[in-house]
């Protein structure tokens, strides 16, 4: 209990507030730059920036395998499982591509955050009411611009660890658009953060890029069977690694200071 306690208020009292100021700031220099800046550039390194400063003052390091496997600077679906909020931080930290996400529209109410997604080329969707047309044609200017795109086929967090089944509409845009599609596995910040927790704590997280699987001539692929094959790649190293995650939050929870130097 005591050490839950300590997270709790390391959390409330000491990473809250800093990643408020981080937000704060580079989310200021984010919207600056989008007037001179129309491709997000600039605001992509923020929110690397951003991305790699939360890493950091968390005590979270990655461990990054297959990087080798896609290209500096090209265009690809990036597709993961999904774990806990820190999943998006590890993804804009590690993969040197110009990533944008495809986020609920309740997002681009907050301040800052909200601005810096509508002002930088992300889209915010209305999930009840989703307007395809405007996604994909959204989706088109990924290849045009050498962007790329983050996706979590399970629409949340996984409450247990497990990666779930994918959502078919995940997968419509990367095989409409011909974009090779990446599977990601990340394994280890449910340690960090767990859904449904407020409290943060240091962990050691392994992300694992697989091959890119071509998606052109796949247009009228059926999405839901695409989907299940990409997840067969995804799953195996998350399911495997899932005592792993649990002896390191238990240890975690045992030893608040063992993190720390």
């Amino acid at each position: 209990m005591r050490a839950s306690s300590f997270h709790w208020w390391r959390t409330v009292v000491f990473l809250i507030p800093a990643i408020g100021l981080y937000t704060i700031v580079l989310g200021t220099v984010s919207l600056a730059s989008s007037l001179v800046d129309a491709r997000g550039y600039v605001a992509h390194w923020c929110a690397r920036t951003w991305a790699r400063l939360i890493l950091v003052t968390t005590g979270v390091s990655v461990t990054v395998e297959g990087l080798e496997r896609v290209k500096a600077g090209g265009s690809y679906v990036f597709v993961s499982n999904h774990q806990s909020h820190y999943d998006t931080a590890v993804l804009f930290a590690t993969l040197p591509h110009q990533l944008r996400i495809i986020a609920k529209e309740s997002l681009g109410r907050f301040p800052f955050i909200g601005w810096h997604l509508r002002r930088t080329g992300h889209i915010l969707v209305d999930r009840k009411r989703p307007d395809r047309q405007a996604i994909f044609r959204w989706a088109d200017r990924l290849l045009t611009e050498g962007l790329s795109l983050i996706v979590y086929p399970e629409g949340t967090r996984s409450p247990d660890g497990h990666v779930r089944r994918f959502k078919p509409g995940s997968f419509q845009i990367a095989l409409q658009a011909g974009l090779p599609v990446v599977p990601i596995s990340i394994i280890g910040t449910r340690a960090v953060m767990r859904k449904g927790e407020l409290a943060a704590r240091p962990a050691s997280v392994r992300l694992v890029v697989h091959d890119p699987i071509d998606t052109s001539g796949l247009a009228e692929a059926d999405p839901r069977e695409f989907g299940e094959r990409i997840r067969q790649v995804i799953a195996p190293p998350v399911e495997s690694s899932r005592n792993d995650d649990a002896v390191a939050v238990l240890a975690a929870v045992d030893d608040p200071l063992q993190h720390r130097s």
